[in-house]
C-alpha cells in the first residue's frame, strides 16, 4: 500500500434498526420518558459495534437519541458507564444530557426496571455518535464515581437478575441536537473550534471532578501485550508486522521501542481526560458549538493528551500541526519527547491485531480505522523525528 487507507467514519457500523429493539426494552423506555416511542430513526453509520445507536422521536413530540445493546456486546457495559458517568462531569462541558435509563429481559412475561434522569441542556446528532472499538481484552474499565456538587449520587440503574432464557438489555437516552461530525476532513475552522474545547476540557477537569479513575498508563500498560512492548516485539520478529504500513516502518521500530518506553514520564497528569477523543466523538451544531460524546474511556493524564491524539489526522489533512503546537497552551513547556512518545503508544497500540479478523460484535471497519490510525500517527512522527528518507 502506499497510501493511507480510505476509511468513512460515516460507514463503518453495522447496527441493529430500532424496530427491533425487544418490546420489554421500549416499554421501559416509555415508563423512564414518559412517553412512548412513536418512530425510531435509522441507525447511525459510526461506530464499530453492533449496539443501536440512533435517533428516535416520541409520542409527545421530542425527539432523542437511544443507544441500546443486550449483555453479549461490549455496549452493555460501555453505555452504563456513559450513563453513570456524564451527569458528573461539570456542566461548563457541552456534553448530550443524559435523560433516562432503562433495563430489560428479552423473554415474554419478564420484566426490566427504568430510571429517568435529570437533564442538563444538551444534546445528540445522529451523524456524530459512536461506540469507542473494544479493547482487546474486554474489560469495560469500570470506575468508582464521585458524587456531584448537588450531592446526589444518581446511580445507574441495577441490572436486573438474569433470567432463565432470556437476554439482559440496557438503553440510555439522551437528548438531540442538530449537529454534524468535524474532520471528515479536517478543516480550518472546524480545527479551531475543536482546539478550543479541548483546551476548556483541559481547564474544567484538572484536578479530576471524578474519583478512582485509572491512570492512563497504568491502562496501557496491563495490555498483554502491551503497546509499550508491541515495537519491540514486532521488531524482534515475536509478532507479525501488520500489512499495508509505510515500507520504511521496519527500518524506524528500534527507535519506537525506544520512544514507548517515557510512557511513565510523559503519561503523569491529574486531568480527567475524555480517552478516547476522535473526530466521530465530536459534534459540531449549527450555531458552530463544539460538543464531545461518549465519555466511556476516561483516564487520569497530561492536559494536552486529549488534544494531541487530533493532531495526526489533522495532519494528515492538511492542518499545519506544528504550527498549532506551539502557539496551543496545551503544549506550552511540555517536552517535545512527551508529545511524541504518546503518538509513538497510540501507533503501537493500532499495530496490535490489526490483520486478525475483528472482535466479536465489530465490524471489519474496526482493523482499517486502526490501520488509518498507525499509519497517521506514524507519518506524523516522521515528519517530526525525521525519518522519512
Amino acid at each position: 500500500m502506499s497510501k493511507a487507507p480510505d476509511v468513512d467514519y460515516t460507514a463503518t457500523s453495522l447496527r441493529p434498526d430500532g424496530n427491533t429493539l425487544p418490546q420489554t426494552l421500549r416499554e421501559n423506555l416509555a415508563v423512564a420518558l414518559g412517553s412512548e416511542v412513536a418512530e425510531p430513526g435509522p441507525p447511525v453509520g459510526s461506530g464499530f459495534t453492533g449496539g443501536f445507536a440512533g435517533p428516535v422521536r416520541l409520542a409527545d413530540g421530542r425527539r432523542v437519541f437511544i443507544k441500546a445493546a443486550d449483555d453479549t456486546l461490549h455496549p452493555y457495559s460501555a453505555y452504563q458507564r456513559e450513563a453513570e458517568v456524564v451527569p458528573q462531569l461539570p456542566p461548563e462541558l457541552r456534553i448530550p444530557a443524559i435523560l433516562a435509563t432503562a433495563h430489560a429481559v428479552d423473554e415474554e412475561g419478564t420484566s426490566g426496571d427504568a430510571e429517568p434522569r435529570g437533564a442538563r441542556p444538551g444534546g445528540e446528532a445522529p451523524d456524530g455518535r459512536t461506540d469507542p472499538a473494544p479493547p482487546p481484552d474486554g474489560d469495560p474499565r469500570p470506575i468508582t464515581p464521585a458524587p456531584p456538587t448537588d450531592g446526589d449520587p444518581r446511580p445507574i440503574t441495577p441490572s436486573p437478575p438474569p433470567a432463565e432464557g432470556g437476554q439482559r438489555w440496557f438503553a440510555v437516552v439522551s437528548e438531540w441536537v442538530d449537529g454534524r461530525m468535524p474532520g471528515n476532513p479536517w478543516t480550518a475552522v472546524d480545527f479551531e473550534l475543536v482546539t478550543a474545547t479541548c483546551e476548556r476540557i483541559a481547564e474544567v477537569m484538572d484536578p479530576s471532578p471524578l474519583s478512582g479513575l485509572e491512570t492512563f498508563f497504568s491502562d496501557i500498560a496491563g495490555g498483554d501485550p502491551s503497546p509499550l512492548d508491541i515495537p519491540g516485539l514486532i521488531n524482534a520478529g515475536d509478532l507479525p508486522l501488520p500489512t499495508g504500513l509505510q515500507p520504511w516502518v521496519p527500518r524506524i521500530l528500534p527507535e519506537l521501542a525506544d520512544l514507548v518506553q517515557l510512557a511513565p514520564e510523559a503519561f503523569a497528569g491529574s486531568t480527567a481526560t475524555h480517552g478516547d477523543l476522535r473526530p466521530d466523538n465530536l459534534l459540531i451544531d449549527t450555531e458552530s458549538v463544539c460538543w464531545t460524546v461518549d465519555w466511556n474511556w476516561l483516564a487520569l493524564g497530561p492536559r494536552w493528551m486529549d488534544w494531541v491524539g487530533l493532531l495526526p489526522v489533522a495532519q494528515h489533512h492538511g492542518i499545519d500541526t506544528a504550527a498549532a503546537i506551539r502557539r496551543s497552551p496545551l503544549t506550552a513547556g511540555v517536552p517535545g519527547d512527551h508529545l511524541d512518545c504518546f503518538v509513538a503508544v497510540v501507533a503501537a497500540y493500532m499495530m496490535k491485531n490489526t490483520d486478525a479478523p475483528p472482535p466479536l460484535g465489530c465490524t471489519q471497519a474496526v482493523r482499517e480505522h486502526q490501520r488509518f490510525y498507525a499509519w497517521t500517527f506514524l507519518d506524523w512522527l516522521a515528519v517530526r523525528r525525521n525519518w522519512l528518507p
